[in-house]
C-alpha cells in the first residue's frame, strides 16, 4: 500500500485514496447517495489536482494488522476564505466503539495545520444525534447557522 502519506490514530490508519481507487470505490458502491457523493469527491479531486487532497475520500482502516476498513472521510474541498468542511461514515459493524471521533479529532487536528486553512467545518442532518456528539466530542461547537443538510458545526481547537 503506497499512499502519499499516513495519518495514525491509536486504533487505525487513514489515509487518502488515489484517483484510480476512487474511481474503483464509486465502481463498487451500491447505494446510489454514497455512489453520487464519492462521484462528487472524484470529479472535485481531477478538475483541482493542486488541491486534491481536500476533494479525495480518505480510507480508514484498523492498524493492528487486519486492515479491515471501518469507514472514511473527506473534506468537500478548501473554500477561497480557508475554510473546509468535514465529512465521514462508518461501517455499521463498528458503530459505538468511538472510531469516528478518534478519526474526526485527528483529520481536524491535520486540516488546521494545513496552510491557507483557516476553519473546519461540519453540517449534519438534525435528526443523526450520533454524529452530532462525535462532533461534540471531537470539539466542534454550533455555530447558528443552518445549512442545506442542518445545522452547522465548527471546531473551537480551544474546547477539545
Amino acid at each position: 500500500m503506497t499512499k502519499e502519506f499516513i495519518l495514525n490514530t491509536k486504533r487505525m490508519k487513514i489515509f487518502p485514496l488515489s484517483d484510480y481507487e476512487m474511481k474503483i470505490l464509486v465502481n463498487h458502491t451500491l447505494d446510489m447517495d454514497l455512489k453520487q457523493a464519492y462521484l462528487s469527491m472524484l470529479n472535485g479531486s481531477l478538475e483541482h489536482p493542486e488541491n486534491r487532497i481536500w476533494y479525495t475520500v480518505w480510507d480508514m482502516v484498523l492498524n493492528d494488522g487486519s486492515n479491515i476498513k471501518v469507514g472514511d472521510l473527506c473534506f468537500k474541498g478548501l473554500s477561497p476564505s480557508g475554510v473546509v468542511e468535514i465529512g465521514y461514515g462508518i461501517e455499521k459493524a463498528f458503530e459505538g466503539l468511538g472510531l469516528m471521533t478518534e478519526a474526526v479529532i485527528e483529520m481536524t487536528k491535520w486540516a488546521s495545520q494545513q496552510e491557507g486553512v483557516t476553519r473546519v467545518e461540519a453540517e449534519i442532518e438534525p435528526d443523526n444525534i450520533a454524529s452530532q456528539r462525535v462532533l461534540e466530542k471531537a470539539g466542534f461547537r454550533l455555530n447558528g447557522v443552518m445549512g442545506e443538510e442542518g445545522p452547522r458545526y465548527v471546531f473551537n481547537a480551544s474546547q477539545c
